[in-house]
């Protein structure tokens, strides 16, 4: 990051955290959130540059757990994780993992060291803020698999909010993207490739959101950038890839694994690249080999009603999701989609599947959440939408009488979007 952009972003930053968490009397006092799990670190074959370390994120109340999920079968598909592990030591400045020997280390130091700064500027702006005033808000008794509509490129906050999580489903139009050409590529071209991810990175932790422009940006470049999120989101949470493949969905939302036979059976690069667009990664604490692992699948979908219903696969392993009780969600910076009725199914499955969801004011509108059976706290601002995506107006009416019935609960972070003048606001929406 230049120094001008960085000390732009650290004076916005420090102006939009630097409220006191102040707290009507009705709502909970902040707690410290639970750290995130992810796996030991793989040698080097040489001895890194040095790479920004992750801090312990801090303790915070163990959650009771909904029932888990049925024993997940073996693994299966084509193992990607020395690819992964690569990109996550070159690109996203991991701990883990080799830098290979055609590339130049110092290159891979520059980068980093830039990279680092952006790191601990967001944990400390945002994550350290955002994530302890998080946990006061979730129930002990809160489901730990997540689905997350309009959530391509954000695990990093979506594990700031469920950092328990066993299972995280992001979905968006971005393809997760093929890991595979960090084995091919060009040493004179990687100073070039980090410097776009750099870029697009910086701009996530300014924001606090992807941003799409960012995101389709990213998939055309070498090295997969919906992937390189999500791994940067592992370094700043402090947590290892242990397992990245990629899959299908089956009619009945069953994944179907990539295999190697699958690729060499595909005859165009449209082909193959078709079987990179859904990825799996799991991941636990770093280097900690007994700490859970944790798993994100990322599936690429149009979630208007047209594609939901023509194929059914999605809404297929979504209801596989909840087998043995409901969902959490999230949402947040989606174009205000939900409040479209062109998105009314992925909208109606959220509120027949989850018990408690948090966003901005891109989620559920009101007068839909209201006759569901939900009820919705507000916090901070909300003087009107953004001006992203195509507001509706008797929506836009509906959510500033939310926020003006309740009292005013201060919010020192944003949660996605701003409102029209700038102000953080966020909702949790839970069943009565």
């Amino acid at each position: 990051m230049n120094r001008g952009l960085l000390a732009r972003t650290t004076l916005w930053l420090a102006a939009l955290v630097a409220p006191a968490c102040a707290r009507a009397p009705d709502a909970p006092a902040p707690a410290p959130s639970l750290p995130t799990p992810v796996v030991a670190t793989v040698s080097a074959a040489m001895e890194p540059p040095s790479a920004p370390s992750a801090p312990a994120p801090p303790s915070a109340p163990v959650v009771a757990s909904a029932a888990p999920l049925a024993p997940e079968p073996p693994l299966a598909g084509l193992e990607l994780l020395p690819q992964a592990r690569a990109i996550f030591r070159v690109a996203a400045c991991g701990m883990a993992g080799d830098i290979p020997a055609r590339f130049d280390a110092s290159v891979v130091s520059r980068h980093c060291e830039e990279l680092g700064h952006a790191y601990d500027e967001y944990r400390h702006a945002w994550v350290e803020v955002a994530r302890p005033f998080l946990a006061a808000l979730r129930p002990k008794d809160l489901p730990r698999v997540v689905v997350y509509p309009f959530g391509g490129g954000d695990l990093v906050s979506a594990l700031a909010t469920f950092p328990d999580a066993t299972e995280l489903t992001t979905i968006s139009l971005e393809p997760a993207g093929d890991v595979r050409p960090i084995d091919t590529l060009a040493a004179d071209r990687l100073a070039q490739e980090l410097a776009v991810h750099r870029s697009h990175l910086e701009r996530l932790f300014e924001k606090a959101h992807s941003r799409t422009d960012n995101l389709a940006k990213e998939a055309k470049t070498e090295l997969p950038g919906e992937v390189l999120f999500a791994l940067a989101a592992l370094v700043v949470h402090g947590d290892e890839p242990v397992s990245l493949r990629y899959f299908r969905l089956q009619p009945d939302g069953t994944p179907s694994y990539v295999t190697q036979s699958d690729i060499d059976a595909a005859k165009t690069a449209g082909d193959r690249r078709a079987l990179f667009v859904n990825a799996e990664l799991r991941f636990r604490r770093s280097s900690d080999a007994s700490a859970p692992v944790q798993v994100l699948r990322h599936v690429s979908f149009n979630l208007d009603n047209t594609h939901l219903r023509a194929d059914p696969s999605l809404l297929a392993y979504l209801n596989a999701r909840n087998g043995h009780g409901k969902v959490a969600a999230m949402t947040k910076a989606a174009t205000h989609l939900l409040w479209n009725d062109h998105f009314s199914t992925i909208r109606s499955w959220l509120l027949d599947h989850t018990d408690w969801m948090v966003s901005d004011s891109t989620g559920v509108p009101p007068r839909v959440a209201g006759p569901a059976g939900f009820v919705q706290d507000t916090f901070g601002t909300f003087d009107g939408p953004s001006p992203f995506g195509d507001p509706d107006a008797a929506d836009t009416e509906d959510m500033k009488k939310l926020f003006a019935s309740q009292p005013f609960k201060d919010l020192a972070f944003r949660y996605g979007y701003p409102d029209s003048h700038g102000h953080a606001h966020l909702i949790v929406t839970r069943r009565r």
